[in-house]
């Protein structure tokens, strides 16, 4: 208990994003009744959250480097249509279904780390500014999968497949709890390892960073390729769950995962932010994704919701910003 009051105390913002899931939380309950904590309901969240929160850790390590990554989902699509070619192809050619997954599952990770990888040569070798580098990766990506699919779905993927995102370990779905794993690696890798602390030093200060013998370069390459990873296994759960590929899927995860950041405590300049917050802040809007889905809003409505939350975010983040410095010139004068 005491662990805990001297976490909250040590970090102030993080109290208040648990005070306010607490709150969005009872309320919804209230309002939605019984209908939005069944447990029918939980599994399904529990099931939606890996796709959208992988998304939200890669975009939460672009943040943490002063950076943007735009191509994710983008990277996560096409990663999940070559996937899915092999799942297709194979299977109906008679090859057995394990070989199969296998072989689907490792180019899937294989060309999207590369492709993420692209990003990061982009950014580190030709210093091109991280928002106009995946902007046009993300615009490549799409353009790819859209020639390859002509803009249809592809399916006839093997059982074994789509049990992958369907599973479940004691009542849990196994992929919320290869979630929760990864993301505890990565939030022990932030915060107690060397390069963790590269990651948030260069955020900080990029030049500093080159002074204190840092290889910008190699922690730039390093950081991309974790993105395409984190954006490759997050495209096999989707199209392991929906049993179709497809351009345009999960294209509201780009947003979503920029708000998860946000919202989670990450600065978008860099440096700054936990990977506590983003957990939180993922369950947040999974809860109001949900409330959502009872609702019945149409996906354009929830894309002007997220975006009007997300402006709304930045704005107040800004002015917390300006009231932080004014009272530390304050102090040191």
């Amino acid at each position: 208990m005491n662990k805990l009051k001297h976490w909250f105390a040590s970090d102030s913002s993080l109290f208040v994003l648990v005070v306010i899931f607490l709150i969005i939380f009872i309320a919804l309950g209230i309002i939605l009744g019984e209908n939005m904590y069944t447990s029918q309901r939980l599994m399904l969240m529990g099931f939606q959250i890996p796709e959208f929160g992988l998304i939200a850790l890669g975009m939460t390590f672009s943040f943490l480097l002063g950076g943007i990554d735009l191509s994710l989902v983008a990277n996560a699509n096409l990663s999940g249509i070559l996937a899915a070619y092999i799942l297709a192809g194979l299977s109906a050619s008679g090859f057995a279904s394990g070989p199969v997954f296998l072989l689907a599952v490792l180019a899937a990770l294989l060309s999207a780390i590369l492709l993420g990888l692209l990003n990061g040569v982009l950014v580190a070798k030709f210093s091109v500014p991280p928002m106009i580098a995946t902007l046009s990766t993300m615009t490549f990506y799409t353009g790819i999968a859209m020639a390859l699919t002509g803009g249809d779905s592809i399916t006839g993927f093997p059982t074994a497949f789509t049990m992958f995102s369907t599973s479940t370990f004691l009542g849990i779905p196994s992929i919320f709890l290869l979630f929760l794993l990864i993301t505890v690696v990565l939030g022990c890798f932030l915060s107690r390892t060397g390069v963790g602390r590269r990651i948030y030093l260069y955020g900080e200060n990029p030049l500093a960073a080159r002074f204190s013998a840092i290889n910008n370069e190699r922690l730039i390459l390093s950081v991309f390729g974790l993105n395409g990873f984190l954006a490759g296994l997050s495209g096999l759960i989707i199209i392991s769950r929906v049993t179709t590929a497809k351009v345009g899927y999960g294209d509201a995860y780009l947003v979503q995962a920029m708000l998860v950041a946000i919202i989670g405590g990450i600065s978008p300049s860099g440096g700054k932010g936990k990977i506590s917050g983003v957990i939180i802040a993922i369950a947040m809007i999974q809860l109001l994704s949900s409330a959502f889905t009872i609702w019945q809003l149409s996906p354009y409505n929830r894309k002007l919701i997220w975006g009007a939350v997300l402006i709304l975010v930045i704005l107040i983040n800004h002015l917390i910003g300006k009231r932080r410095q004014k009272k530390e010139s304050v102090l040191t004068r």
